[in-house]
């Protein structure tokens, strides 16, 4: 899982060197030259410095950066128009971590705060950080497996805006516990929640989730979802999301409570209390409406399921109340039938009494 040996990244100047011929014209050796990256790569700024790879978990195969590497080769020979994005991003870095730290240096880069001041902070924490390496490959696998927009592991890595999102929190939550809050700060503004291995954060957009809330493993969570409190209380006030559970779009869930293990939201819903294990919830405010029969709604990714079950439950509303007013009917026609008949019977009897 680590980069590979040192005398790659190395050689690396080597590949940038040009011939030059001896005055006699005889024999050509190679001499590097100073690239021009400001001119080539006006808006990817890159550093050759050497990575530390010491502390990185070498394990001799990393199959999902093996993937990059390849899909990148493949885009550069598709659009040569790409090719430098590409080798810039991409194929110029020893492993997965290096690249990652790239991409986000620059999507985070601002004139006060470096595109080469970020890469060194990223890669740094990354390189020595297991969980973190860790992390990001179950975080791009569950983009690959869960959200068809995604294309490849590269698509992922350079351009979804979630999973860097995801990214920059992990690094930004290190350096938290670290000590150097400020600095996480600059990197992302709710750092302190605890997040989980193999999130999908789809599209990353209108996201919120609260300085104490925990989101479990293998969560899926879509746009707009908010993770909230419930006014200005402080201390542990925030939703904590069980392993495998489904948030839908715009799904607000405020305070304390609970989203068990393995639950689905519907789109729309406001959570106010506790949601069941393997339950599903919908509406304003929510309530269960049925049971999960699978057991890992977040990875399905059945959203349709809680529909089916909200138009079960309407239709079994509609089927209620007209059954109601059928029997409200036939009752209001025996009463009058009744009172018509009570009627009747008092004008004959005054009848008689005349």
């Amino acid at each position: 899982m680590g980069c590979v040996s040192d005398n790659r990244w190395e050689s690396f100047p080597e590949m940038l060197s040009t011939v030059k011929e001896t005055e006699d014209g005889e024999e050509a050796t190679l001499e590097p030259v100073q690239f021009p990256f400001e001119k080539v790569f006006p808006v990817y700024a890159i550093s050759l410095s050497k990575p530390d790879t010491d502390s990185i978990v070498n394990s001799g195969h990393d199959p999902i950066w093996d993937a990059v590497r390849e899909e990148a080769k493949l885009e550069a020979e598709k659009e040569p128009i790409l090719s430098s994005f590409l080798y810039a991003s991409i194929l110029a870095h020893d492993c997965l971590e290096q690249t990652l730290a790239f991409v986000l240096a620059n999507r985070l880069q601002n004139p006060a705060l470096l595109a080469t001041q970020l890469l060194d902070i990223f890669s740094h924490v990354m390189m020595h950080d297991r969980d973190i390496q860790r992390s990001i490959r179950l975080d791009v696998q569950a983009f690959m497996d869960r959200d068809p927009a995604c294309l490849s592991y590269s698509s992922a890595l350079l351009y979804l805006k979630g999973y860097h999102s995801l990214q920059s929190y992990r690094v930004a939550h290190t350096l938290w516990k670290q000590g150097r809050k400020l600095l996480a700060l600059a990197l992302q503004s709710r750092i302190t929640a605890k997040i989980g291995d193999g999130i999908l954060l789809d599209h990353g957009t209108g996201v919120v989730i609260g300085e104490t809330a925990v989101v479990g493993n293998r969560v899926s969570l879509m746009h707009s979802v908010t993770l909230g409190g419930t006014g200005k209380e402080t201390g542990d006030r925030h939703p904590k999301v069980g392993d495998l559970a489904l948030l839908g779009a715009c799904v607000t869930v405020l305070g304390n409570i609970n989203i068990g293990e393995g639950a689905m939201v519907a789109a729309g819903s406001l959570v106010l209390k506790h949601v069941p294990p393997h339950s599903m919830a919908a509406g304003t405010p929510a309530q269960v409406i049925g049971s999960i029969e699978e057991q890992d709604p977040s990875l399905t990714m059945n959203h349709g399921r809680t529909l089916m079950v909200q138009m079960n439950t309407i239709l079994a509303l509609v089927s209620f109340v007209t059954g109601c007013y059928d029997e409200l009917a036939d009752a209001t026609k025996e009463f009058f039938k009744h009172v018509a008949v009570g009627l009747r019977d008092g004008r004959s009897k005054i009848a008689i009494g005349r």
